[in-house]
């Protein structure tokens, strides 16, 4: 199926990771996540996938039913997202930290389309503070979005496009936007 491609203006800002960022990662996520109307967050860890939701002004976290701590000594890469924008934070080869956030409906026009992926999961285990443990076939694979029913395992991805100078097109970038069938559907 051919996606719609549509126009919407963003803006991309380099975002400074402060030395201490270590020292309570938690409150740092949930600072961003408040300041840039951000709802969930996706960690890459050394040891496993974390996810987490704003509620209340406090982020949860999955780690609570399954999977690793998050620290930033294991933290490879996370991503704060939600219908607003995205803020990306990864390790660098030298062991520093680069974030760089993404707001849609400010600066220039760009043409983009969005997708839907399916998250991995065919046999819900187990729930606890609105997180629900998945696995997935007879592998061991598991993780703990923050949903309950399979049709909301699907993830909302934004692929930004641009041109090149012979006039062909591809993905400048893309970024989360939201999980849930309820936040997928008609989000621009």
């Amino acid at each position: 199926m051919k996606p719609k491609i549509l126009n919407l203006k963003y803006k991309i800002l380099p975002l400074s990771v402060p030395a201490d960022f270590g020292g309570n990662i938690t409150a740092w996520f949930e600072e961003q996540a408040k300041a840039y109307d951000l709802k969930w967050l996706l960690v890459h860890a050394d040891d496993g996938v974390i996810w987490g939701e704003l509620r209340d002004d406090k982020i949860h976290l999955s780690s609570k039913l399954f999977g690793p701590a998050l620290r930033a000594k294991t933290l490879q890469m996370a991503r704060v997202f939600g219908t607003t924008g995205e803020l990306f934070i990864w390790k660098t080869d030298y062991c520093s930290w680069q974030a760089r956030l993404v707001i849609d409906n400010q600066g220039q026009e760009i043409e983009y389309f969005d997708e839907t992926m399916l998250l991995w999961g065919t046999r819900l285990e187990n729930s606890n503070d609105g997180f629900f443990l998945w696995e997935h076939g007879s592998g061991g694979l598991r993780h703990s979005p923050p949903v309950d029913i399979k049709e909301d395992l699907k993830l909302k991805i934004r692929h930004y496009i641009n041109y090149d100078d012979d006039g062909q097109a591809y993905i400048q970038f893309s970024r989360l936007v939201g999980i849930r069938a309820d936040t997928i559907k008609g989000v621009v």
